[in-house]
This record gives structure tokens, sequence and C-alpha cells, in this order.
């Protein structure tokens, strides 16, 4: 059969003859099959070369089958994984549960730490702070993938980890009393950090409380957007108070970190040293690819042929990170709509800490904003050129927008099929 097509750089794959698969993903793929039961017990491997038909046999695994047969099926005795749990050998996460319910995660002591090092090392801006001390500061959902976030209302001292602050203490920066903006932007100003992370919401809503506040971060170098989707309007409005080169950091709890790259530069590319990431085409377009992620050097419940959700599309520079299948909408004439698309027909005179564009209806759409201004007249029929014919929009200011239940917000919320 014919390989499919990869993400990684050619050099990552290494080369392939006839029929079989390069060294580095035979090797790779043997080593899970050692480290966990499960995939033995999916589907048996022989002992020749793998060829391109057999890597084609191994059933893609799913967020949903985890969740059925259980974080253990990956352990052999999880009995040992509850010894090294205690000792700190192992440490475990919980996944917001934004596609399904929420996922326990398994892994190495140290694991996280060395991949998000790898991650760093991917990237040009973030490669001179691999491996070194540096002043960081998070800001995110509290149950904020695998980083040591907080979850009872801490001091300080306690929320300062090896140079990083962990931030947040509660979910849901729309509520944030004016108070607890105090006491985060005080802690930034303590720190003095060179680069802060979060969830886009999140930074988008801290950069108007500093603004408010007339403060400023003259130590911050790179902001990470990182944790969820980030629009252009909340890079821009990010980049308004804090002018600092802002990168794009996409991965999951379960994963790691995968993709890297400039934000809205649409030259991300995959962390080849963090994972093999396979492009199975979506829904025969050319451009535009379901990821399957095969992590690389991980020992606990490591992921093989991974169908993470996302959809990704490729550029000469790299690719874009359209985000979640559920969150992307298909005109009836075929075109994807992501949040790019609708970052392009926002009229410029819009300028907003957030928004959802939500189907209520097959020709209807309400566009939710948070702003400190109206939108322009013509918001809605801009973006109802890029629906679709007969397509009405709505917009509608407002003074906060929820997140979902998994704590996570939208751009797009298209109705579900």
């Amino acid at each position: 059969m014919t390989a499919p097509v990869f993400a990684n750089h050619p050099e990552t794959l290494g080369s392939a003859h006839d029929s079989r698969l390069p060294e580095s993903l035979e090797a790779e793929i043997r080593a899970i099959y050692e480290r966990s039961p499960l995939y033995p017990e999916r589907f048996p491997l022989h002992a020749e070369p793998l060829q391109w038909a057999c890597y084609d046999g191994i059933p893609v695994l799913t967020k949903q089958e985890i969740l059925q047969r259980g974080h253990t099926a990956f352990f052999a005795d999880y009995r040992v994984i509850e010894r090294g749990l205690q000792n700190r050998e192992y440490e475990y996460e919980h996944t917001s549960g934004s596609t399904a319910e929420p996922m326990t995660v398994i892994m190495e002591d140290g694991w996280w730490a060395e991949q998000t090092r790898r991650a760093y090392l991917a990237h040009p801006r973030l490669a001179p702070y691999a491996g070194r001390p540096v002043r960081k500061a998070v800001l995110a959902p509290v149950a904020c993938s695998s980083n040591l976030c907080p979850y009872e209302d801490q001091p300080f001292p306690h929320r300062y980890f090896e140079g990083t602050v962990y931030l947040n203490l509660t979910s849901d920066p729309f509520v944030f009393p004016e108070s607890e903006w105090d006491r985060i932007l005080l802690e930034l100003q303590a720190v003095k950090p060179e680069i802060i992370e979060g969830e886009p919401v999140y930074l988008s809503l801290l950069a108007r409380a500093a603004a408010k506040r007339r403060v400023s971060l003259p130590s911050l170098q790179i902001v990470i957007l990182t944790y969820g989707k980030a629009s252009l309007q909340h890079s821009r409005r990010i980049a308004e108070v804090f002018p600092a080169a802002q990168v794009d950091l996409y991965g999951s709890t379960e994963a790691g970190y995968i993709f890297v790259g400039d934000a809205f530069q649409d030259n991300s590319r995959v962390i080849d040293a963090n994972a093999f990431v396979e492009l199975v085409p979506w829904r025969g377009r050319a451009d535009v690819f379901q990821t399957q992620v095969t992590t690389r050097n991980r020992r606990a419940m490591p992921l093989l042929r991974y169908s993470t959700g996302d959809i990704v599309r490729r550029f000469p520079t790299g690719f874009r990170i359209l985000g979640r299948e559920r969150d992307l909408y298909l005109r009836p004439d075929g075109g994807v709509v992501s949040a790019a698309e609708v970052d392009a027909a926002l009229p410029v005179g819009l300028a907003c800490w957030h928004y959802c564009l939500i189907q209520t209806g097959e020709a209807r759409w309400d566009f939710h904003y948070v702003g400190d201004h109206n939108a322009p007249r013509e918001t809605g029929d801009a973006l109802a050129q890029v629906l679709g014919e007969g397509v009405r929009v709505n917009a509608f200011r407002r003074k906060f927008l929820q997140p979902g239940s998994s704590g996570k917000f939208s751009l797009l919320k298209p109705l579900a099929k």
C-alpha cells in the first residue's frame, strides 16, 4: 500500500525501503508494544520488519476507547503504578473533557517537563529558554493540563515553583472580582516574568485589567498562547498591552505538545522529538487533515495512532491549527469555516476581548462579543457572507461569555450534526 502522509520533517522519519516503515517509526511502535499490554491485545505484531499494510492494520485509538477501557488498561500491573504515584515516580492529571468526559492520564515523573523542553527547542524564539532557569507566569484554567496548578487558595509563595508563578485560583476569568485582577497583576510585577503562558481568553482579559490600571511588564519577552484556541482579536488585545512576540503552542494533556509556531503566521510545525503526526485527508480536501498522533519516548500511557480530534490546514510555510472537528462549520457549498475565517471577516473597526459565533438555526447565527464599544453595523452582514448564501447573523454585545462545562471557551459553535 502507499505510505501515509506525515506532518513531521522528512529527516525525523528517515527513509523507508520499498513498502517498509522507516526505522525510527518502527522502533517507536515496537517500544510502545513492549511498554503497554493494551496494544498487543488490540492488534498483535509479527517479528518481521513492519510493512505499511501492517501499520494500516493497527486500529486507530480514540479518546472514547480509552474511557471505555479505563487508563488501567495501559498497564500490566496497575498496583505498580499506584505505588509509583505514592512515591512520586508517576503523576496523574485529568483532561478537561472538552470532547468527552474527563480522562485520567498517567505520566512518569519528569515527562511533562521534558516534553516541554523539547517543545521549546523546536521554536527559535523559545529555544534560548529551554533547559535554563527562566521567570515565567501561567494564567489558565485551574485544572490546566499537566502543570502544577493550584487547586486551593494558596498564598503567593506556595504557587511559585522553580521560577514559575501559577496565577489563577478560580475558574472563569469573566467573574474575577477586581481584587483578583489586582492580586494577579501585583504578583506579575513581583516576579517580572520573561515568559507568560496562558489560555487566550484569560490573557486577553488580563490585558484589559492591566490597561485599566496602566500596568506594564517591561521584562516580558514572549507570550505563549496555549490551552485553548486563540482568535486574532485575542492576539491584538494582548499585543496592545504586552508588546512581546507571540508563540502558538498546541497539544493536549494526554498527548503532550504537538505543534509549535508563531501565532497567526501559518507556520506551525510538528515538535518532532515529541510525536509522529499522521495526516489523514479530511472530507476529500487536499490541504485539510485530521491528525493521528504517536507519542515518542513515553513510558506511561504511550499513544499509538491516537485520533486527537484536531483538524489542520497545510500551507507552504507550515500548518494552521483549525481546531476541533466539532468546532468547524461546513457551508452547503463545501467550504470550511473556522475561527480564522471569522477573524478575517470581522470589520476593521471591531475590537473585542472575546467572541463566540453560535449557530441557532439552519440559516441563523448569533455573534456574541465582549467589548468596550458596539460592533460596527456591518458586522452581521460581513459574517453572513462567510457563512453562506441566505444566512442571517445578529450581533450582541455582552458583559461576559460563559465557558463550556469543561471550563474551555469556544469561538465557533455550529449546530451538532
